[in-house]
């Protein structure tokens, strides 16, 4: 077998899935087991890296957890890194209509690995290079859906793990107070908007950063002793009791590895730093050390154990990690990875935390999404992208892709006070296959505004099953999903971010969210069927009966509405 490209392997062993020849470098101990039709398992426990390539035919989008572009990538590409503190060990080279060309996938969770995929220009094929130290190998490349090949790749990583049940409150909508409101919280406007958001259909509240600090320059210099100021926040744990009694959970924002210059633990841990960030005036700690985890557990579980929180949204986890490399351990670390040292933080964390509150609330963000942080998160939220609305359908369907367990939520949606309340069901509907955050002050949004924000919470809400357990299938991820769809025994849920047909099933209830600006939908379908349509507020807009017997039938649904189709 002939090795191509920069990343070309020495003494390799060639091995065979199907019709796919697999070099493997650094050992003779390779088994390949067959898992299905066209997915495999190769098991080299001693090798350290794996190369194969696959025709490049009809080949559309070279899907990674990272969103960003899907373009197909040169060989010449830089190689993409996966370890417990970033990234997740999986790709798929996707083809023309949705279809699996090859995905593949590595069992590892902790320690860093690398794959590289790139176009061989000479030839037209792909090559698919993984380096790690032992590689276990899920290959996949049956011709069903890319959804369907990274749905798998998520239970595979779940097969023989004890994983905590992720609570129903995870999955229900959030009030955020960071768009809203940045640094300038208090007892009582967190009050306030807890308050409105639990009128609209919210249940929970995260109170961001500002809760520990009376500086207002959205640094990092104050993080790190993790009190509250006493000028915003006299009584915490009273102003906690209230906003629960109203109904909502209550969870406090951490900057996990972070200790500013003005924090009395700067001094304290003064030699066990990873790095200094001179742009953030925080040092990060070095979590290999067991006294800095000591302190940072005892320090975030005060949330819970004294202020009666429900859980925590911990940020920054994806900043352990040193960029070129992490140093070397100083004296009194008591392992030698970084990541090992984060995994023995949150591990010792979640236990503590669930003795006291066995259904805590814990949210990572991208890009430590992956499933070696499983056991320690329930919730997963997109990276910031404010007011791009697009953005936030594409993160979140990334990582509803491969979540596994964990309840993948938008990133706080925002919009401008003059946005007409169609546009704001826009920003709605992007996020509508995970649990929506939003962050807008909620005391000043005009009448139209919150009926279309209460209406949509409602729809998220009404068939929370469906959107955010079912089946998952997003179309087009060359170009951002443009039309996705979830389903489960009962219930259909299309939304439709571009002028594009929508094929409807024969059966059950089908709702066509329409996120686009033209409001002609063009049905494809059989039988036939009732139509209710509602615009944006939830409005009734027309009712009639569908006759799908002459082709294709064209219904006007408004932007930001919605489409409920009901057989017999």
């Amino acid at each position: 077998m002939q090795i191509w490209g920069p990343h070309a392997l020495d003494e390799t062993t060639v091995v065979h899935a199907g019709g796919v020849e697999v070099a493997v470098a650094g050992t003779t101990g390779v088994t390949v087991t067959p898992l299905g039709e066209g997915v495999w398992l190769i098991d080299a426990p001693e090798a350290t890296a794996a190369q194969w390539r696959v025709p490049c035919v009809s080949t559309a989008a070279f899907w990674t957890p990272g969103s960003g572009t899907r373009w197909v990538p040169p060989i010449w590409a830089a190689p993409l890194t996966a370890r417990l503190t970033t990234g997740s060990p999986v790709v798929s080279l996707v083809g023309t209509a949705c279809a699996n060309v090859c995905t593949a996938a590595l069992a590892e969770t902790v320690a860093q690995v690398s794959f590289t995929g790139g176009l061989i220009e000479e030839t037209g094929e792909f090559v698919f290079t993984l380096q790690g130290d032992g590689l276990r190998i899920r290959l996949d490349v049956s011709e069903r859906p890319y959804s369907a090949a990274l749905a798998d790749v998520a239970a595979w990583w779940q097969e023989g793990r004890e994983l905590p049940p992720t609570p129903l409150q995870a999955r229900l909508p959030a009030y955020s107070t960071w768009y809203s409101m940045h640094q300038e919280v208090t007892e009582e406007t967190v009050e306030v908007q807890a308050r409105l958001a639990r009128r609209i259909g919210c249940e929970t509240i995260i109170v961001d950063d500002g809760w520990q600090t009376a500086d207002r320059a959205r640094g990092y210099a104050f993080c790190g002793d993790w009190e509250p100021n006493p000028a915003a926040f006299p009584d915490i744990a009273g102003h906690v009791r209230r906003v629960r009694d109203n109904g909502m959970a209550y969870l406090l924002w951490y900057a996990l590895p972070f200790v500013g210059k003005h924090n009395a633990a700067f001094e304290h841990f003064e030699g066990r730093f990873l790095r200094y960030l001179d742009h953030m005036d925080a040092a990060v700690l070095d979590p290999r050390h067991p006294e800095v985890r000591e302190f940072l557990i005892g320090r975030l579980a005060q949330a819970v154990e004294r202020w009666g929180m429900d859980g925590l949204k911990i940020d920054f986890v994806d900043r352990f990690a040193t960029p070129g490399g992490d140093p070397a351990p100083s004296d009194g670390a008591d392992c030698v990875e970084v990541d090992e040292g984060v995994r023995r933080l949150l591990h010792d964390l979640d236990a503590r935390l669930r003795r006291t509150r066995p259904d805590v609330l814990i949210e990572h963000r991208q890009p430590y999404t992956g499933p070696g942080l499983w056991p320690y998160a329930n919730m997963v939220r997109a990276m910031d992208c404010p007011l791009s609305p697009q953005e936030n359908r594409q993160r979140t369907v990334d990582l509803r892709l491969i979540a596994g367990p964990v309840a993948v939520h938008s990133d706080m949606i925002l919009w401008h006070p003059d946005e007409p309340a169609e546009q704001v069901a826009v920003h709605l509907i992007n996020a509508l296959f995970s649990v929506p955050q939003v962050s807008v002050d909620l005391a000043a949004q005009r009448p139209d505004q919150l009926a279309a924000v209460e209406f949509w919470l409602g729809v998220f809400r009404t068939h929370l099953d469906t959107l955010q357990l079912g089946a998952l299938e997003p179309a087009q991820p060359e170009h951002g999903y443009p039309l996705v769809r979830a389903y489960d025994g009962d219930t259909t849920i299309i939304a439709r971010y571009a002028a594009l047909p929508v094929d409807v099933p024969a059966t059950g209830e089908v709702l066509v969210a329409n996120a686009d600006s033209d409001p002609r939908v063009v049905l494809y379908g059989e039988g036939e069927a009732s139509a209710e349509v509602f615009d944006c507020g939830g409005t009734l807009v027309s009712a009639d009966r569908l006759r799908f017997d002459a082709g294709a039938r064209l219904v006007e649904v408004p932007m930001g509405g919605l489409l409920k189709l009901r057989r017999d």
